[in-house]
């Protein structure tokens, strides 16, 4: 009965998620602003949690069953970019180097945030 209601748990939290997203897609469309409703969404939902609107527990086994899975949320992606293969035959190598460098950056940045951060944490302690 304990794995029931933990499923029926994530599976809420999930539709609460979703449910957040769309009202933020539909937001973004009546209001016509220039960002897209899922970053408005993570916005909205980091302002919830961070004024204790939402609690986490309202939504983490939900949001980490969505990071686990997450990979599977890029095969339809990689399966449209079968589409361009002829896009990608004569301008392969200079999309490769594009996707290396910013790669490169955003894990650079990445890190230097993350580090900054724990040695902030250091000196608090």
């Amino acid at each position: 009965m304990g794995k029931l209601k933990s499923l029926l748990m994530g599976v809420l939290q999930i539709a609460i998620l979703f449910f957040i997203s769309m009202a933020m897609n539909k937001i973004v469309d009546l209001l016509h602003l220039n960002i897209p409703g899922s970053i408005l969404g993570i916005v909205v939902i980091f302002t919830l949690l961070k004024t204790g609107v939402v609690k986490l527990e309202w939504i983490e086994k939900g949001a980490n069953w969505l990071l686990a899975e997450l990979l599977l949320f890029f095969i339809p992606s990689a399966v449209g970019v079968m589409k361009y293969i002829p896009m990608l035959e004569s301008d392969g190598v200079r999309i490769l180097i594009v996707v290396i460098f910013s790669t490169f950056i955003v894990m650079a940045s990445s890190g230097l945030t993350a580090s900054r951060i724990a040695k902030r944490k250091e000196k608090q302690v």
